[in-house]
């Protein structure tokens, strides 16, 4: 079955102590339903980004954040296995509805290493 990643997006001036505690169960009771219908694969929050850039002389630079101007940010993430973007997108919906921002969903796809 595809494997999808939900990512939600947050903006950049998110205070994190405006989630309240009943917020934070409602995450957990989703967490918790998808993992007994079998579809969450893997899911977090993420934090500092640091990008790295391969250079003209073969260096590479690291750099605090992204380099993109932004006024969102990747806050967290499930990958869900589902059996179709239907599927992925109820789950999204119930996602949006409890963290109370917005989600994108994109399907994973795999390379298979070529034979040899």
């Amino acid at each position: 079955m595809p494997h999808y990643m939900v990512s939600g997006y947050l903006p950049d001036n998110f205070d994190p102590s405006t989630q309240t505690e009943e917020m934070m169960e409602e995450i957990h009771a989703l967490n918790r339903e998808m993992i007994a219908a079998g579809v969450r694969k893997f899911a977090g929050g993420l934090g500092a980004t640091r990008t790295l850039r391969p250079q003209k002389n073969g260096e590479l630079l690291v750099t605090d954040g992204p380099y993109l101007e932004t006024k969102e940010h990747v806050g967290g993430l499930w990958i869900l296995e589902c059996k179709d973007m239907d599927e992925v997108l109820a789950w999204a919906r119930k996602g949006v509805k409890v963290c109370r921002f917005p989600v994108e969903v994109r399907e994973i796809f795999f390379m298979p290493a070529p034979e040899k």
